[in-house]
């Protein structure tokens, strides 16, 4: 199993991917505990969410699930959300709080899964960033990313069902913050928040760089927005998929017609 999947596009929009992958080598595996086994915290099906929807779009896919290493937290390790409740870059916990291993990996098994799986994973992605800017003179990141609407442990209540990250407007120009923003108040039988308990993962932080000309904004979806249901077997729902899809591609639509703006500013 690659790391990596790239699908290529020629527009200015590059779509990632890091938590949709299930794959686990079987010696990872086998160490979970049965909870761990069932990969309940994936971002189930989101590739497929996004298939399609914005001609033109590269997609940079991570085939691996995050419990063989976090492809979305920073690789030294540091926190994402200082003081709050989180996982990290091998996570130890599910999103309850619950342990995931019977074996857990010492450090020296996470640097090594670091340097096999997430590495080649951001290199794939800055490779198609720096591709798609050298065509435009402008790139866009939208990190492609979906969680159950209710995780006690991470966050209170129920979210929204679109989360909007940009680190509080340092990962992208306010345009397209608000072009984002705008599409999504226009579906109005959805909710919506701009960097609420999500202000953008590692990878958002990590490539969101406006005055060098790549922007990134992270979508964290409320699963309940397409599955069947947030809990097993996490069943794609077509016509649930079908309605939000609609507002998803008019969300790209708008990124990208904004990116196409900013080549001239």
């Amino acid at each position: 199993m690659t790391p990596a999947s790239v699908q290529r596009g020629d527009g200015p929009v590059v779509l990632g991917v890091p938590h949709s992958g299930t794959y686990l080598p079987a010696d990872i595996f086998d160490r979970l505990t049965p909870l761990g086994q069932s990969l309940a915290d994936a971002d189930w099906h989101v590739d497929r969410l996004y298939e399609g929807l914005l001609p033109g779009a590269t997609m940079v896919k991570a085939n691996f699930h995050r419990y063989v290493v976090d492809a979305n937290r920073d690789p030294a390790g540091a926190s994402l959300y200082p003081g709050q409740n989180t996982t990290g870059l091998v996570p130890m916990t599910d999103f309850d709080g619950h342990a995931l291993w019977r074996d857990p990996p010492d450090e020296e098994e996470i640097e090594a899964r670091r340097a096999t799986w997430h590495q080649p994973y951001h290199a794939a992605l800055n490779a198609e960033l720096e591709r798609v800017k050298a065509m435009h003179g402008v790139a866009v990141l939208y990190d492609c990313h979906s969680i159950r609407s209710r995780a006690p442990y991470l966050f209170e209540g129920t979210l929204p069902d679109f989360n909007i990250g940009t680190n509080s407007g340092a990962t992208c120009d306010p345009r397209l913050e608000r072009a984002a923003s705008e599409a999504c108040k226009r579906a109005r039988d959805y909710s919506m928040v701009v960097n609420g308990r999500f202000l953008g993962g590692w990878t958002t932080r990590q490539y969101g760089r406006p005055l060098s000309g790549v922007h990134a904004i992270q979508m964290e979806l409320a699963q309940s927005t397409y599955l069947a249901t947030e809990t097993a077997p996490f069943d794609y729902d077509d016509d649930k998929a079908g309605l939000i899809r609609e507002h998803l591609a008019l969300v790209l639509e708008a990124l990208e017609r904004t990116a196409y703006q900013l080549r001239g500013t």
